[in-house]
């Protein structure tokens, strides 16, 4: 994702800035979504796994990117707690 974009990236909710999920909450992430644990604000679950992802600072909403393009939607957002060993930083 290029740099000059994610710097203007906030949370539409909380206004938080984002950062690129890193590899190991990415892996967590997914881990989660495969045992069926992950669903969605609006309470669909997400059945297909992330090749990118944003966090908030507080990291605890994931907001998908599909094909390049951020998803900000709070429907959209995934809740952390819902991921066991979901990594701190």
């Amino acid at each position: 994702m290029d740099r000059k974009l994610l710097d203007l990236l906030c949370s539409p909710d909380t206004r938080q800035p984002l950062a690129l999920l890193e590899p190991r909450g990415l892996e967590a992430l997914n881990r989660a979504i495969a045992a069926g644990q992950v669903v969605r604000g609006d309470g669909t679950p997400q059945r297909e796994p992330l090749r990118e992802a944003l966090v908030t600072r507080d990291r605890r909403h994931v907001y998908r990117v599909d094909d390049g393009i951020p998803v900000l939607l709070v429907e959209e957002a995934l809740a952390t707690d819902q991921v066991p060993d979901f990594p701190s930083a």
